[in-house]
């Protein structure tokens, strides 16, 4: 898949205009929504609590994954019993120079997805050579990860023509949900033209 140049440079203009990732907050599960522990543009970190939903008289704490602000609060579902998966706010994630690259990668390389929720590390002849070729060329039939699930491993081999893998976005042993990317490939000539793209983020990005 050849890269689109216009696209970068829309997907640069539209993080610069909006530099957040915004995660929605649903309910994870039926239940009322006894109270609501944040305000409307309230910054939160991890793991702070930002509402309490009731399920058969048992309160649970719904926390924060990430840092940010809170976004289009719904005050008027205090007191109303929800379904599972009803939005009750945004946090919009302010991103760091490095998430900026890396969702502009995720927009622009061909991806490599978990096929399940599972644990993937790379083979030992893969790590290797990443250490060593930093960008290492990957041909048709070439294992590049292992899927560990129910202590079985599975191997995933390249398909398409050669490629090099330009980013990893995984960390070997954790738990990837299935559709989330492992990998990043694109084509041997591509590689000069995507290193100036991440070296122009890095050089206009504001500190994070």
């Amino acid at each position: 898949m050849a890269i689109d140049h216009a696209r970068i440079n829309q997907l640069l203009q539209k993080l610069r205009s909006h530099p957040y990732c915004v995660y929605p907050v649903e309910t994870p599960h039926t239940g009322y929504l006894q109270e609501i522990l944040v305000a409307e543009d309230q910054e939160v970190r991890p793991g702070e609590g930002l509402f309490v939903l009731e399920r058969e008289r048992n309160p649970k704490t719904i926390r924060a994954r990430v840092s940010g602000r809170v976004r289009h609060l719904r005050e008027e579902l205090r007191g109303r019993f929800l379904e599972a998966g009803e939005k009750v706010l945004e946090i919009w994630h302010p991103l760091s120079r490095e998430e900026a690259v890396a969702e502009v990668l995720r927009e622009t390389l061909s991806l490599v997805r978990a096929p399940e929720t599972a644990r993937y590390l790379l083979p030992p002849e893969m790590e290797a050579r990443l250490r060593k070729e930093g960008r290492p060329l990957v041909r048709p039939g070439e294992e590049l990860l292992i899927m560990t699930f129910m202590k079985r491993e599975t191997p995933i081999r390249h398909e398409g023509p050669p490629m090099v893998i330009f980013k990893v976005f995984f960390s070997p042993h954790e738990v990837v949900p299935a559709g989330e990317p492992l990998l990043g490939l694109c084509a041997p000539e591509e590689v000069p033209y995507l290193e100036r793209v991440i070296a122009r983020i890095e050089e206009e990005w504001p500190e994070s």
